[in-house]
């Protein structure tokens, strides 16, 4: 298990290097923290999962600061470029130390595909481990219901739209099971207190701390 305030630190320099990734990463950890309660999971493996979470961007630590910032549309060399932030993460958690599967797995595959044509290793189905799997859903769930120069909705249309699209890419980029444990979270309304709360418009916290008061505050 990576020590938390190395986990802490790590964050600080994200949130440091891109504001819109640092808001993500507060999202994408508290939809895993959810997801993992939907199967039972113990408070361990919700930990080693959110830990795996709040670090599958830490790649990007390594990417230049002119092309996470840019205002514009990347070009492909440069999205070239931040594609490689799992492969760097990768090598970073490894240099650390870190040998928690989940965290290195999470961190190399959560851009892989089901059909075999994402990166960086073109993995497939089964190949790609549950987890990445199941953060995939996640990751694009969350890129989908956040603003972005391109697009202002944050709210539940904006998550209905992305829960089309999810159930669009069973088979191609998701697989199925992953796709309707995470819709029907939604569909439920067990996401809604972190839509409402976390959304691109909220004035969020530091991440310091404050994944498990978030929980407490919200989930009553």
């Amino acid at each position: 298990m990576i020590e938390p305030e190395t986990v802490r630190g790590l964050v600080h320099e994200i949130e440091e290097t891109d504001l819109v990734t640092a808001a993500h990463t507060w999202r994408v950890v508290l939809y895993t923290r959810v997801l993992l309660e939907h199967f039972g999971a113990g408070h361990e493996q919700v930990d080693r999962a959110s830990v795996a979470a709040a670090l599958h961007d830490v790649g990007k630590l390594d990417i230049p600061g002119s092309i996470l910032q840019k205002p514009g549309k990347l070009t492909a060399e440069e999205y070239e470029i931040v594609k490689t932030h799992t492969t760097l993460g990768h090598a970073r958690l490894l240099r650390m130390g870190v040998d928690d599967a989940m965290a290195l797995e999470l961190v190399r595959h959560h851009h892989e595909r089901y059909d075999g044509l994402g990166y960086p290793d073109g993995l497939s189905g089964a190949a790609i481990s549950g987890w990445a799997r199941y953060f995939a859903v996640v990751d694009s769930f969350d890129a989908m219901t956040s603003v972005r120069p391109y697009r202002h909705d944050v709210g539940h249309d904006a998550a209905r739209a992305a829960v089309r699209e999810l159930r669009a890419g069973v088979g191609s980029r998701y697989c199925a099971a992953s796709v309707e444990a995470f819709a029907g979270l939604y569909e439920r309304g067990e996401l809604d207190w972190i839509l409402e709360n976390f959304n691109d418009r909220c004035v969020l916290p530091a991440f310091d701390g404050a994944v498990g008061a978030a929980v407490k505050q919200f989930r009553k």
